[in-house]
């Protein structure tokens, strides 16, 4: 029930389509059961005398005065016309009906594709901003070939198997509920009758279907690791060809493909039986049904004639099929319910970094940047123990350390990509909690180890998240980062597509794209995190150049690896097991005895 209330709250905001939909619907089935209604006259203009019926005397809402009305027009347009002649007006009056009847089906049919197109775009983009306002936390559990499959093919099983059964669900039952009415009202002792058998054939194709929503369920879940796979196969290729293992990850992806087939065809299977099921068991409905009415029919009970008899039977067995829809329609929406279950996982995941209700803006940056006894966790363990660090306005502070010693998460507490556990970051002495995030990270260029591109031209690369990039600017910002002279040299110049993360490019290249799109920016903070560690002599020249114009007259905090890009460096602070264990300018560390900063030199200078 919940799940059916979350895919409600999907829907919400058309409500009023939703409505026009319904109305739409409750006209098409009153036309159809008017339509079904004249095998009545049909009958009895071919099969009873034409005997003058008498009057039905003053109106009154009731059947029988109906009934005497229908006999008393009939009869006297077949004594004033003939029988063809009135035959002609039942049938022309039944294509009528059916005109009316199928033109609202089509009206209420466009209404909800409305519903259903609209729904499952906003959900699309509900499910793609969540992604972007999650914590980078939140992605280091979660795999992408998982997410991208819960934002394409778990959000096309709701359009599929939910959204469509919407149609069936807004529809059938309004269809279902007027022909029920017309049959009370024709003999409640039969309907009666017929409706203690529904609610068996109710329970069965409920027993099935309970099991199809975890078996969906399973294959979405199957699916998204199978992605994974492909996803890391593509991205390892390399490594994958270089360590001969392509037969380990062909088992790997052949036993995971194996287990989604399975779970797919019992899928299927009982998906396929829902309409089988369903509609064998209304046909015994309707063959006791038939039994029964025939036999109150012959004994004249009920006040039930061969004409309502046959007029019975045949609405319904009109009901039969839409029927045949409801119970289609819930398999299938039991199929969709494990989708909406994954995507509810996103769209519900605890959003840990946000703005405060009342928060600060800040439009620049004036005095310093402190770490104020800083202590962070990652899954329980600590990683950052106390840091205390002051940063004034202009410096260069590296940070130097081991592997894992903390600096990377030290740089990621500037920007709010995570928050402090104990303690408090601080610029200009507010506490960037504090602070609006966007605001915040204007006031930053961040350049990482590995640098990222996007599937676009170099002028969007370089003025990425501008709406009317400046070109001269753009250029400019090539030029300080060494790199206009080989964007010109492409066929297309600036306008030439970098590849999916800049694949058509060497890593130096990248790079500098990168330091350029940092310049374009022109922000007061930088963030430079191991820029120059993955690339070879000539292109760290290159680059270390780029990044030294980029820091001229801006605060930098650089994380490094490599000692001799940051020997220019106001302060170097060396971080071990999460804490600050010297601070110094290059010549100072490098005179300290037994000094961690001089061993990591002496090392690499080996």
């Amino acid at each position: 029930m919940d799940k059916v209330k979350l895919m409600l709250k999907y829907i919400a905001p058309y409500k009023w389509s939703a409505m026009k939909s319904i109305l739409f619907n409750i006209l098409s089935a009153l036309f159809s059961l008017f339509s079904l209604t004249l095998i009545i006259p049909f009958l009895n203009i071919l099969f009873k005398p034409a005997v003058a019926a008498p009057s039905p005397g003053e109106f009154t809402l009731s059947l029988d005065y109906f009934n005497q009305f229908s006999k008393y027009f009939f009869s006297s347009l077949i004594t004033e016309y003939g029988r063809i002649t009135v035959l002609l007006l039942v049938s022309g009056t039944y294509l009528v009906a059916a005109f009316f009847k199928n033109g609202f089906i089509f009206l209420a049919n466009n209404t909800m594709a409305y519903i259903r197109a609209s729904t499952v775009r906003d959900l699309r983009k509900k499910m793609y901003l969540k992604i972007l306002k999650l914590p980078l936390s939140f992605f280091t559990d979660a795999r992408k070939g998982d997410l991208m499959t819960r934002i394409s093919n778990d959000v096309q099983e709701i359009e599929v198997s939910v959204m469509a059964s919407l149609t069936m669900i807004f529809r059938d039952p309004i269809t279902i509920l007027v022909f029920v009415i017309y049959l009370f009202v024709t003999s409640y002792q039969l309907t009666l009758f017929a409706l203690t058998l529904l609610p068996l054939s109710g329970w069965v194709i409920g027993r099935v279907s309970r099991t199809l929503r975890s078996s969906s369920l399973m294959g979405q879940q199957k699916l998204g690791r199978l992605l994974s796979i492909v996803e890391e196969s593509l991205t390892g290729l390399r490594i994958i060809k270089g360590f001969n293992a392509e037969r380990r990850m062909k088992e790997l992806f052949g036993v995971v493909n194996d287990h989604y087939s399975k779970i797919l065809k019992r899928i299927y299977r009982k998906n396929y039986m829902a309409g089988p099921l369903s509609e064998i068991l209304a046909s015994i409905v309707v063959i006791v049904l038939l039994f029964v009415g025939g036999s109150l029919a012959l004994k004249g009970a009920g006040n039930l004639d061969p004409e309502k008899l046959i007029a019975f039977v045949i609405v319904f067995s009109q009901i039969i099929p839409p029927a045949k829809n409801v119970a289609t329609a819930w398999f299938n929406i039991q199929k969709g319910l494990g989708s909406i279950d994954r995507i509810e996982q996103v769209l519900s995941a605890e959003e840990k970094i946000m703005d405060k209700v009342n928060a600060l803006p800040i439009k620049e940056f004036n005095d310093s940047i402190e770490f104020r006894d800083v202590w962070f966790s990652y899954n329980s363990e600590p990683v950052l123990k106390g840091i205390n660090l002051k940063i004034k306005k202009g410096q260069t502070v590296a940070v130097v350390g081991k592997s894992g010693a903390g600096k990377s998460t030290m740089a990621d507490l500037l920007p709010r990509f995570i928050d402090t556990d104990k303690g408090s970051v601080l610029i200009d002495g507010k506490n960037v909690r504090d602070l609006k995030m966007m605001d915040l990270r204007s006031l930053m260029g961040i350049v990482s180890q590995n640098p990222i591109l996007f599937n676009t031209t170099f002028t969007e690369n370089i003025a990425f998240g501008m709406d009317v990039p400046d070109m001269e600017k753009v250029k400019e910002a090539a030029r300080i980062a060494n790199a206009h002279d080989f964007i010109i040299e492409t066929g297309d110049g600036y306008e030439n597509n970098v590849g999916e993360s800049g694949i058509k490019l060497s890593g130096g290249q990248r790079q500098r794209i990168s330091i350029a799109r940092a310049i374009m920016a022109n922000p007061p903070i930088l963030i430079l995190d191991e820029a120059t560690s993955a690339l070879d002599t000539e292109s760290e020249r290159l680059v270390q150049d780029a990044i030294l114009k980029l820091m001229e007259n801006r605060t930098s905090l650089v994380i490094a690896h490599r000692l001799s890009t940051i020997q220019h460096a106001d302060v170097i602070v060396v971080i071990d097991d999460g804490m600050i264990v010297e601070t110094g300018t290059h010549a100072e560390l490098m005179n300290r005895e037994n000094g961690i900063y001089a061993k990591l030199h002496s090392f690499q200078a080996i």
